[in-house]
């Protein structure tokens, strides 16, 4: 394999490592062993095990990006689309799989994480959350709603992270769907006119204000 591909290896035997050990026990040679390769091999490409963890982190938040703007992209310039755009992008099937919100998790729950998360994440998340309020600023002004986009779109936000970790942690998980309903019910709220808990209100079915 090139260089690149053992490094995508590596990574993805990571996901998996943290989403079953966690991240304080997540080792090289835990990370080998997924892998099916030497403890060795793990450490020429990445020497460390802070090395691995912040390249692993640096995958998944690029990924994260890539897939909310690709989605965005293709919506065009309604801002009810936007944001239907941006919900449905967070349950995509390519990232919303039971191993990437485990690391995910994993990243978010330990402290000493934390400096780690920020410096991968940091201007990927304030990227983001401008851009989620910047689409509730204009969706509330279309609809004459009157609302406070920067709580709207924090209050969506934290939906769709909160049911990230009921898909991990309740005893007895809902599907991804359930989960997509749940945040489409939490825009529902905040822009009737504009979306149901089954989705996005057709422009032509909308009721002005």
């Amino acid at each position: 394999m090139s260089r690149e591909a053992r490094r995508a290896q590596l990574i993805a035997s990571t996901i998996d490592t943290l989403a079953t050990r966690g991240y304080s026990r997540t080792t090289l040679t835990d990370v080998a062993r997924a892998a099916g390769l030497s403890h060795g091999l793990v450490l020429f490409h990445f020497e460390t095990k802070e090395k691995l963890l912040a390249e692993t982190l640096n995958f998944l938040a690029e990924e994260y990006r890539q897939n909310w703007q690709a989605a965005l992209a293709q919506a065009g310039d309604d801002p009810a689309e936007q944001l239907n755009a941006l919900i449905e992008a967070d349950f995509n099937p390519a990232i919303c799989t039971p191993g990437r919100l485990a690391a995910w998790c994993s990243f978010w729950g330990e402290a000493q994480s934390r400096p780690l998360y920020q410096q991968a994440c940091g201007e990927k998340d304030d990227a983001y959350n401008l851009q989620l309020e910047a689409i509730c600023q204009r969706l509330s002004d279309a609809g004459g709603y009157g609302r406070d986009a920067r709580h709207v779109a924090r209050v969506i936000r934290v939906t769709i992270e909160g049911t990230w970790l009921d898909l991990m942690t309740m005893t007895a998980p809902y599907s991804p769907d359930e989960a997509l309903t749940t945040v489409r019910t939490c825009a529902a709220l905040c822009f009737p006119d504009h979306f149901t808990p089954e989705g996005l209100v057709p422009l032509r079915a909308r009721e002005p204000r």
